[in-house]
């Protein structure tokens, strides 16, 4: 059949030369699809036309709507990609990607509002102790007494994603309010009296205060876009990762589509504040890091492509090798990094518990001059080892070995053959004897060879000097067992080691540069980047925002000594700012998520109708008269829930700055509120123009 229809859709538009180009190669005229789809998208009336002429066209690529035939471009285009049109002439050549079935993601611009953001535990669904819920399930073949029967279940979390498209989401992304705000330093909770502001360099303008944001985190990123557009240093997020235990089982059908969807649309955005040198950090597993690298590589392209980092997440043991015969046991978690543009990496070690035994030698100093000799008859000589011992791996677990190498770690060697050409040939000429380049960095040479000394291999780690190797892209030295308790906090699944955290922030960030998460769960990414001195933005939807990472950032400031506080010597200090996206609809939202049976959610519902902003197609009389009847009093509660939060209009569920003093919002901010939230959109020209004008 699509054979056909390609067949007649070159046939009907031969007489069209506009839509075709010669193929050099074998002298053809072949369609060229971008002329194609570019002169359909005006609506061409002369390709309408041809179209339409064409009876099979016109039934597979129109549909009748109230007597009008009505174009449908989408499954146009991508019938044009998927069937190859035009696959041999360069200059339109097919696209490869990810799709939702019917379109590109990259041509969508659709979002996803709404998830159940990482980390989630507010209602429990994790461990067995966080108790049980009732529901009531109906069973119409049972006599009218036994209709329903009670059941139980695990608690589960609550949340529902949407999808929405484009003619609804430009107002969805204007600045929105802030409210709640609060500024915690070593005093405790204090008000905001000001947005502090970088004052020169890079960033100067930027508000430099350390921000916690409770709100969406798509509507936040926009938010934030002309305050922070090209200044994060690095985003870090440790993204869903869509399990199938998590609320897009309700889209089931969906699944990835809706995933990626929702993925695609916040990374598009964070794309935009990340500065020019810098990085992105997506931490994932193997549900979806397939899919995302394809779709990371649509935004940020190929060429942008740092590493696939692979990460020893948990051990294999317990009740993980019950399936040992069936599948290939999984333990490690994925990262995969991407720059904006240019990036330099800060090199990263990591601790090496065996010794190499290809460092053999010795320079010793004899009448001025530097002489080489085996290491294992000088270490004979000074008693370091005994007579007949050997130098093997394990002898970096002898104290006395360990301590006489760290202390002529300058002059132990291995002879190494990459040197250049200059120090070589005056090696060579010098036949037997030490030859000593200092250009910055001491560089020895013997017999045209270079001596690469161990001093290139040892480092202080975390305040004691240990043999290290370079850091690959396989990161096994974290421990993520023993850290749900870290940073002074519980959370048993899902939180990061701050070790990993501290790793990502020193190898692409210096003091002072704006460390992004906007998954920031249990807050472990703003807790490291305020122990190193960088500057942070974290956004979380969760109430728990409050209870964990806002809790755990004030023992930060108290001088909390868990997590990485040994290593960067931490003693406390530093403050950061707490606000909220101003709520409206999203207040009603929570309301409905926190009704415990259908009496509250009718209740609820007349309440929704007087204060808040409903969709306008949505039939107020019709679904007053469906709240009543059993069928639906019947379903579960989740699923009573997610059909009323159907009727909130998306587009109210924050307050949006240029609304903030309408009647309608009366009670959402405070007078405080309202001026922060106008000085923080101030740009920089402005705040200097008002200083100036004081």
């Amino acid at each position: 059949m699509d054979s056909n229809i390609q067949n007649q859709l070159e046939q009907t538009l031969q007489s069209d030369g506009r839509v075709w180009v010669n193929n050099d190669s074998n002298e053809t005229n072949i369609l060229a699809k971008n002329i194609l789809l570019d002169l359909v998208e005006k609506t061409d009336p002369t390709i309408i036309g041809l179209l339409l002429e064409n009876d099979e066209l016109k039934r597979h690529f129109f549909a009748e709507v109230n007597g009008v035939l009505v174009f449908k471009l989408q499954d146009f285009r991508f019938f044009l990609d998927k069937h190859s049109i035009n696959n041999s002439y360069t200059k339109y050549a097919n696209r490869i990607g990810l799709t939702d079935g019917n379109r590109f993601l990259k041509d969508s611009s659709d979002i996803v509002l709404d998830f159940p953001f990482k980390d989630c535990v507010l209602n429990g669904g994790q461990s067995t102790e966080e108790g049980e819920e009732i529901y009531f399930k109906r069973n119409n073949s049972q006599p009218a007494s036994q209709l329903y029967t009670k059941l139980t279940r695990k608690r589960q979390e609550i949340f529902f994603n949407q999808t929405l498209a484009f003619d609804e989401i430009d107002r969805l992304f204007d600045a929105k309010a802030f409210s709640k705000f609060s500024r915690y330093t070593a005093d405790g909770k204090q008000a905001v009296g000001e947005i502090k502001r970088h004052s020169d360099g890079f960033l100067k303008g930027v508000p430099a205060e350390n921000l916690i944001i409770k709100g969406n985190n798509l509507i936040a990123l926009h938010s934030l876009a002309k305050q922070f557009k090209d200044k994060v240093k690095l985003i870090y997020i440790d993204v869903p990762f869509n399990t199938g235990n998590d609320s897009f089982a309700y889209n089931d059908k969906f699944n990835r589509s809706t995933w990626l969807t929702f993925m695609k649309n916040r990374l598009e955005a964070a794309k935009n504040l990340l500065a020019d040198d810098g990085v992105l950090f997506v931490h994932c597993d193997y549900n979806e890091d397939g899919y995302l690298r394809v779709l990371l590589d649509e935004i940020f392209t190929e060429d942008n492509f740092v590493a696939n980092i692979a990460v020893r997440s948990n051990s294999i043991s317990g009740n993980k090798t019950q399936h040992k015969e069936k599948t290939i046991l999984k333990n490690k978690d994925t990262i995969l990094v991407y720059k904006k543009n240019s990036l330099k990496i800060n090199p990263q070690y990591t601790i090496k518990q065996k010794w190499d035994t290809h460092y053999n030698a010795i320079l010793i100093s004899e009448d001025g001059e530097l002489k080489p000799k085996k290491l294992l008859e000088h270490l004979i000589e000074n008693k370091i080892l005994e007579p007949k011992e050997k130098i093997t791996e394990n002898s970096w677990g002898n104290e006395k070995f360990r301590n006489f190498c760290i202390e002529n770690m300058n002059f132990i060697y291995q002879i190494v053959n990459s040197i250049s050409d200059s120090l070589k040939q005056e090696s060579l000429k010098q036949k037997d004897t030490v030859i000593i380049k200092n250009d910055g960095d001491i560089t020895y040479a013997l017999n045209g060879k270079r001596l690469s000394t161990l001093n290139k291999t040892i480092l202080n780690m975390n305040g004691k000097m240990e043999l290290v190797q370079l850091l690959g892209d396989l990161w096994s030295d974290i421990d993520f067992q023993n850290t749900q308790n870290e940073g002074g906090i519980s959370f048993p699944t899902g939180k990061k080691p701050e070790a990993l955290l501290r790793r990502i922030i020193d190898m692409t960030t210096k003091e002072g540069d704006i460390v992004l998460d906007y998954h920031l769960g249990s807050g472990t990414t703003a807790a490291v980047a305020h122990k190193m001195n960088r500057q942070y933005i974290g956004i979380e939807q969760m109430d728990y925002i409050e209870t964990l990472a806002v809790e755990r950032l004030k023992k930060v400031i108290d001088g909390e000594q868990g997590g990485i506080s040994k290593a960067v010597n931490w003693q406390g200090g530093g403050e950061f700012v707490y606000a909220e996206l101003a709520p409206f609809n999203e207040t009603a939202k929570q309301q409905i998520l926190a009704c415990e049976d259908s009496d509250g959610i009718k209740t609820l519902f007349e309440d929704l109708c007087e204060r808040y902003f409903l969709k306008y197609n949505v039939s107020v009389n019709e679904f007053s008269q469906i709240i009543e009847e059993p069928e639906f009093q019947s379903l579960p509660l989740d699923e009573q829930k997610q059909m009323v939060l159907e009727m909130l209009d998306l587009n109210q569920m924050y307050v949006s700055l240029s609304e903030m003093d309408d009647e309608q919002f009366a009670g959402c901010l405070n007078d405080d509120d309202k001026a922060l939230s106008r000085e923080f959109y101030q740009s920089a020209k402005n705040q200097a123009e008002k200083k100036d004008g004081e």
